[in-house]
């Protein structure tokens, strides 16, 4: 019998690409909207498709995140309210995302990570996953979110979605994680941004360091450079992973991303020479 989850695919919506991240709490519904319509005529179109998805938390979670401090730690009441405004953020937006799934015809269910893990010094220490392996093999979309997380070191702390990716596909098993973002990839000559870089392995990252930028607004879970080395360290963690860093603002580009394209910039680990 074919293994349900033997087509599994992250998909991670970034909070650049459904918020405007330059102004708090704007939402971009209508790119939500037309996101949700995409992932839906990918599982129309292959019905083996097992998805997990994960939202950023773009201009709702960042800001006050970054006025509390939040990700390095939470001791004081002051800081415990703004564990709790960020949570309130957090969950507002992933709410949009999820209604617009619905909407899509999608059975999407929310397994919120302020609710079910538990970090040490932002290092993931405990989260039960048997009740997301029988949501995707009863068929339905897990989505998580960028959220806040209660942790035995710094009292709480926040996990971006790609921190939580990253544990998940040690345990889940994706064959690809996609990053939609605003850019189309990553660019070799940033920020004049005409010179694309199709893919990058642990021996290409080195000249492209230079050229890896930040976030243009305020994001407390990193950057392009982060995502970037973050996605090389799973693939040679994980072989055969792939991860795609490409551009959601183009339409059916998350479409033909979950159906399997290659679109963006493809990060991978090296092929080993007796494989050649």
């Amino acid at each position: 019998m074919k293994d349900p989850l033997s087509q599994l695919v992250f998909l991670k919506l970034g909070g650049s690409l459904i918020t405007d991240k330059t102004t708090p709490r704007s939402p971009r519904h209508e790119v939500i909207n037309r996101l949700a319509a995409e992932i839906a005529a990918a599982c129309g179109r292959n019905p083996s498709l097992r998805i997990v998805l994960g939202n950023g938390a773009g201009s709702f979670a960042h800001v006050p995140a970054k006025r509390y401090g939040t990700r390095q730690g939470v001791r004081t009441p002051e800081e415990w309210r703004g564990f709790a405004e960020v949570w309130h953020e957090a969950v507002a937006l992933n709410r949009i995302v999820i209604d617009a799934l619905h909407d899509a015809g999608l059975p999407a269910v929310t397994f919120s990570p302020s609710a079910c893990v538990l970090t040490r010094d932002g290092e993931v220490i405990n989260w039960d996953l048997a009740t997301m392996r029988a949501a995707l093999q009863a068929g339905l979309i897990p989505v998580v979110y960028g959220d806040v997380i209660f942790d035995t070191a710094r009292g709480g702390t926040i996990l971006s979605t790609e921190a939580l990716f990253e544990h998940l596909a040690r345990h889940l098993g994706p064959e690809r994680v996609l990053l939609a973002g605003l850019e189309e990839g990553v660019w070799a000559d940033f920020p004049a941004c005409t010179q694309l870089v199709h893919e990058i392995t642990p021996e290409s990252l080195p000249q492209l360091i230079p050229v890896l930028g930040g976030s243009n607004a305020t994001d407390v879970t990193g950057g392009m450079a982060d995502k970037v080395q973050q996605s090389l360290a799973l693939v040679q963690e994980l072989p055969g992973l792939e991860v795609l860093i490409f551009s959601g603002e183009k339409q059916h580009q998350v479409e033909r991303a979950l159906l399997g394209e290659r679109v963006g910039t493809l990060v991978r680990a090296n092929i080993p020479q007796e494989t050649i």
